[in-house]
């Protein structure tokens, strides 16, 4: 583990939003699939279950997707944090839970609407990619035909690919038949 597990799920989460739009349509078009999602990372707290709440959180979604399109201006993506931290108000408290009992940070109160506390929490942990210098885990996917979002987690910074759909395998596919081809001839 690289960053805190709280830090490395909540840049998980945030990937998965961005890419929500990007990959065969939208995936978070109605409640039961925002549900779905925000069960699948553990969310707590406020759910209104409105199409408010929805567009909330697509506007959230379009947010991220400009930081992760910044990602190589690293004074433009502490700009757009700094915004999304203020926006949110965020304000940091430690918790934890009986199903995730290690310490971590809340930033925004169970209360506050579910886009001000993902976006609070999504701001902090671009915060401490930023802080470690380690800005250039956020990517896009290396395929050419593809504009998914990835956090780069490896220890070495190596991945190209997301997961969203089998880039990596359909890329290695190509270039074996591409040298075979080459070496057939």
């Amino acid at each position: 583990m690289i960053f805190s597990h709280d830090t490395e799920l909540t840049l998980r989460a945030a990937c998965v939003l961005v890419n929500s739009d990007r990959v065969d349509g939208e995936h978070l078009g109605d409640l039961p699939a925002l549900d779905v999602y925000l069960d699948g990372f553990g969310w707590t707290g406020r759910r209104d279950r409105d199409t408010a709440e929805i567009e909330s959180v697509h506007r959230l979604r379009t947010r991220l997707g400009k930081i992760w399109a910044s990602a190589d201006d690293e004074e433009r993506v502490v700009g757009q944090v700094n915004a999304l931290l203020s926006d949110t108000r965020a304000a940091p408290w430690l918790t934890r839970h009986p199903e995730m009992p290690e310490w971590h940070l809340h930033l925004a109160s169970i209360h506050d609407p579910l886009w001000q506390r993902m976006g609070a929490e999504m701001a902090m942990s671009l915060a401490d990619l930023i802080r470690a210098g380690e800005l250039r885990r956020l990517k896009t996917c290396a395929a050419p035909d593809c504009d998914a979002v990835l956090v780069d987690l490896s220890r070495n910074r190596s991945r190209m690919f997301c997961d969203t759909g089998n880039c990596g395998n359909r890329q290695h596919v190509a270039a074996y038949r591409q040298r075979q081809a080459r070496d057939g001839d």
